[in-house]
């Protein structure tokens, strides 16, 4: 349950914005009891943990003591509708969400006893390690906030979409899908496969989606919580794969003592592993996977959060090309700096914050599952610490890949951030990307992760510099998406992205030269009527994904909250009123 919009399910102490600002007021709130506060852990550990803990702050606020502060009733009714607190001007949310720099979507689909149980969890913790509620200064709740990006404006692109699919629930929980990567198939005859994180992909013919490897029951301790990204967290097909029946996908298993190929001090609890796996089909032709698999690298991680979100083979490259068939596979930090432990990542000795490229033909890495290409920047670095895979460094979270084959092969990564920025990067050989010391343009520490500062002039040239990037005034976390180069002129060479959590639907133009641009945004239109994904979806928390058939050049538009998928089938530019 709640969350800073950030991510769907996430508690949040902005749950807690009616509170008084300062001063504590305890109130006898939330009834304990054993069968609920079990349900209620479970609640928590599926849904809040990625981004909240008890008695220390992470992503969003710590939680402990919370329910000493309001009557179980205004704790629900402000989880149903956060914003009215805010919107209503109460001191203490309006500093949290100024702190956060986030605000939480409603979240009216929960059960009054299921917030209830959650409250009773949070309780109990708190009254066992007698936890203090978070104090909360509101002393700079009167100056303006402040933008550090250019807005994101309307520059009168509007689209107009039609309904393309339904996916099948894969729980009776909310969300009902987890969908979240559309491949097209190698072969170019039409139909799609599209991911859903709980360990399902779909294969899609004629608008109609089945399932084409369910991979739960086949992967020893396979889990898709806690987290939002954890699970099936993406899929590739080989380009050869007509010939060699090869799919590749990351997923996320429960540690149980498995040995890592990336492994940190045995002090710093593991909290699940990330696993790349080779799939091998019996038969191209088949509908339904049957085959082998074998694992080709797992990595550790101390959170829930930044895993191995996307990976991704260069297409339509000649076997000729120096990159063909080298997969690239782009990890974040695991959630280490948001952990306490940001010496883990941002360094040629961590397989934490990475883009690395392999092959997977190959056998010369340290576990002979793989091979190294001779080509990658750090092949010959003298460290023998170094891993010799990475292709680029310095990520917190690269969310997702796309090429763009019109002017060479152009690697575009879209980068979630922290409080302050969500990034477009063009990733370049060897390039490092400044996090865990830069965010944006600007610096930040690990020690205060929700502020940045002006870098000196020395120091401006130290990181690769985003392509483009917008404010979380705009938004929380990017949805990567794809340069358009379909038959609608109006999006050509248009990068199309969007945000995860508003759903709002940005662009910005790619030529030869990358040249520095604002990012717009787009509006959607029915008939004569401009709307958008929180009314299409019905849900306010729209969890947006863009994807791209490179082949039949159609772009779709992807909704967890309702499993639909969309199909762009009009863009044209229009006057702002």
């Amino acid at each position: 349950m709640f969350q800073i919009l950030r991510y769907p399910l996430i508690i949040s102490v902005l749950v807690f914005g009616l509170f008084n600002c300062t001063g504590i007021k305890k109130t006898k709130t939330v009834a304990i009891d054993s069968k609920t506060s079990t349900q209620g852990k479970e609640l928590f550990t599926t849904n809040c943990v990625s981004c909240h803990a008890l008695e220390q702050e992470e992503i969003g606020p710590r939680l402990g003591g919370v329910t000493s502060l309001l009557s179980q009733k205004e704790l629900i009714d402000f989880v149903k509708n956060p914003n009215k607190a805010i919107e209503a001007g109460n001191q203490r949310a309006v500093a949290l969400t100024r702190r956060y720099k986030m605000i939480m979507p409603p979240f009216d689909f929960l059960k009054d006893d299921e917030i209830k149980s959650i409250l009773a969890y949070i309780r109990e913790e708190t009254d066992e390690h007698h936890i203090q509620p978070l104090v909360v200064k509101v002393e700079a709740n009167n100056a303006p906030a402040e933008r550090l990006a250019a807005p994101v404006t309307k520059a009168g692109l509007k689209i107009e979409t039609e309904d393309f699919i339904t996916i099948p629930p894969s729980s009776d929980k909310m969300p009902r899908t987890r969908i979240a990567n559309m491949r097209p198939h190698p072969s170019a005859d039409g139909t799609l496969f599209v991911s859903d994180q709980r360990g399902i992909i779909y294969r899609i013919d004629s608008k109609q989606a089945n399932v084409f490897l369910d991979i739960r029951l086949l992967v020893e301790n396979y889990v898709n919580e806690p987290g939002l990204g954890t699970g099936l967290g993406s899929f590739a097909f080989h380009p050869d794969y007509q010939n060699n029946g090869l799919i590749y996908i990351t997923h996320t298993e429960a540690f149980k003592g498995q040995r890592a190929d990336y492994e940190f001090p045995d002090s710093i609890k593991v909290a699940m592993q990330w696993v790349v796996s080779e799939w091998k089909i019996n038969d191209v032709k088949s509908t339904v996977f049957e085959g082998k698999r074998r694992e080709l690298i797992r990595i550790n991680v101390p959170g829930g959060v930044h895993g191995t979100q996307d990976i991704g083979f260069v297409p339509g490259i000649g076997k000729n090309d120096p990159d063909y068939g080298m997969l690239y596979i782009g990890t974040g930090d695991g959630g280490s700096t948001i952990a306490k432990h940001p010496e883990l990542c941002h360094k040629l000795s961590s397989l934490l914050g990475t883009i690395i490229r392999i092959d997977p033909s190959g056998t010369n890495s340290k576990n002979g599952n793989y091979g190294i290409p001779a080509d990658n920047p750090f092949v010959n670095h003298p460290d023998q610490a170094t891993y010799k895979e990475i292709y680029a460094y310095g990520f917190r979270n690269p969310h997702r890949l796309y090429w763009d084959m019109t002017h060479g092969k152009t690697l575009f990564s879209a980068e979630v951030g922290e409080s302050n920025f969500e990034e477009v990067n063009v990733i370049v050989k060897g390039g490092d990307y400044g996090w865990n010391l830069q965010e944006g343009n600007y610096g930040i520490s690990y020690k205060d992760l929700k502020n940045v500062y002006k870098l000196p002039a020395s120091d401006t040239a130290r990181f690769v510099k985003p392509f483009a990037l917008y404010d979380h005034v705009d938004g929380n976390a990017i949805s990567g998406g794809a340069v358009y180069e379909g038959s609608l002129e109006a999006l050509k060479h248009q990068y199309v992205f969007g945000d995860i959590v508003s759903g709002r639907i940005f662009y910005v133009p790619v030529d030869k030269y990358l040249s520095p641009a604002p990012v717009h945004e787009l509006s959607i239109m029915q008939g004569s009527k401009e709307t958008n994904l929180v009314e299409m979806s019905g849900s306010k928390r729209v969890d947006l994904r863009i994807e791209y058939d490179l082949f039949s050049k159609q772009m779709y538009i992807m909704t967890k909250s309702d499993g639909k998928i969309r199909k762009i089938t009009k863009a044209y530019f229009d006057k702002i009123p």
